[in-house]
């Protein structure tokens, strides 16, 4: 049985998802610019970053004032009540400039340190994919018809379809980029999607049989992490290790070992 307060906070991050969703998909202005920089001139914020994060970040402190709060674009307080909720206004922020369509919004809220809840809304595929931890993962179409999400059957890795992402920094993107060519001979094929929550979402579905990424921050990862587990899909990290900036992982079971054990022999992980 769903924990009410886990229900409640389901609620709310699928409102916040949609009204951010909406504000990004008929908001976005036809002459929509570079606001800021992070991490490398590559590395952008735009506008509707900011916007979005701002009506989430109002939403929920109106509704529940006790949370804490940490997101992409600066949010971050402190809550007295074990919520926090860590948010991704806008998963794929290069996409959305270029007017591409694979981009979101993530939304998790943990308790106590575990995340509890997801929500990954994708505005320009007409679906929102959400969970709860311990009741499965589903996502809501364009019609309003929910479906349960299952991983896709383990399939021998040299048949494994897989995501993957690459850093803003020219010295860790040039790395990963030799990784993914010792891993290509050795899988279906690779794809890069550019919203590390919509990959997440995609293993969920089926559309692929896994995803790895290093360098992910904790509002990339949460949502789609969850969503992705209650699929059926193994997560974590370095072996032993959690899902983290090191290396993020997430496949179907019987993919899952071997893509992580390659990634550890190459070196996925290395500064």
């Amino acid at each position: 049985m769903t924990d009410p307060l886990h229900t409640d906070l389901l609620r709310l991050a699928e409102e916040a998802a949609r009204r951010a969703g909406e504000l990004l998909r008929d908001g976005r202005p036809a002459d929509l610019a570079v606001a800021a920089t992070k991490s490398s001139p590559i590395d952008v914020v735009t506008e509707m970053d900011l916007a979005a994060e701002k009506l989430i970040t109002s939403l929920i402190a109106e509704r529940r004032p006790d949370d804490a709060l940490l997101g992409e674009e600066g949010a971050a307080s402190a809550g007295s009540s074990g919520v926090r909720w860590v948010i991704d206004p806008l998963d794929g922020t290069v996409n959305y400039l270029y007017g591409l369509p694979t981009w979101s919004v993530s939304i998790a809220a943990e308790q106590d340190g575990e995340t509890v809840v997801g929500v990954v809304a994708i505005p320009l595929r007409g679906e929102t994919y959400h969970a709860v931890r311990g009741g499965g993962a589903w996502v809501t179409g364009a019609g309003g018809h929910e479906r349960a999400l299952s991983c896709r059957p383990a399939a021998p890795l040299d048949q494994a379809l897989v995501s993957t992402g690459f850093n803003y920094v020219t010295e860790v993107r040039t790395h990963q980029a030799d990784v993914a060519q010792r891993l290509i001979p050795l899988l279906r094929d690779i794809r890069r999607g550019g919203s590390a929550a919509v990959d997440l979402c995609d293993v969920a579905a089926g559309r692929l049989d896994g995803y790895y990424e290093r360098g992910l921050h904790p509002w990339d990862l949460a949502a789609g992490d969850l969503i992705a587990r209650e699929a059926g899909a193994l997560t974590g990290g370095r072996p032993g290790e959690r899902p983290g900036r090191d290396l993020a992982i997430a496949a179907a079971p019987g993919v899952f070992e071997p893509l992580q054990r390659l990634l550890e022999d190459f070196g996925a992980w290395h500064d």
